[in-house]
């Protein structure tokens, strides 16, 4: 993270705003179907294994890189003009 980063996510911390937007990120999650695309990488990732042996962290480490790579860049682009645009907001008070 850099310098301007760091502080705008503590920005986001203090003023509450940081959990806003990650109910917002949810819920675009579920709506756009990503949620149940999650869910089947991991019954895939579980079938690949039998079902034997596999740990939430090996669940984790297989699925998260696939789950970040299909979230939809509709989703990506609408939290990322909100999240600016409040930003910008707050820079300017």
């Amino acid at each position: 993270m850099t310098v301007n980063s760091t502080i705008a996510h503590q920005r986001l911390i203090l003023s509450g705003d940081r959990e806003r937007f990650k109910e917002l990120l949810r819920r675009r999650l579920i709506e756009c179907g990503w949620r149940d695309q999650v869910r089947m990488l991991c019954r895939e990732v579980v079938k690949e294994n039998d079902g034997n042996n596999i740990t939430f962290d090996m669940l984790l480490t297989r699925v998260t890189p696939r789950a970040r790579a299909i979230v939809p860049d509709s989703v990506k682009k609408e939290l990322l003009l909100k999240l600016k645009t409040h930003l910008l907001t707050q820079k300017d008070q």
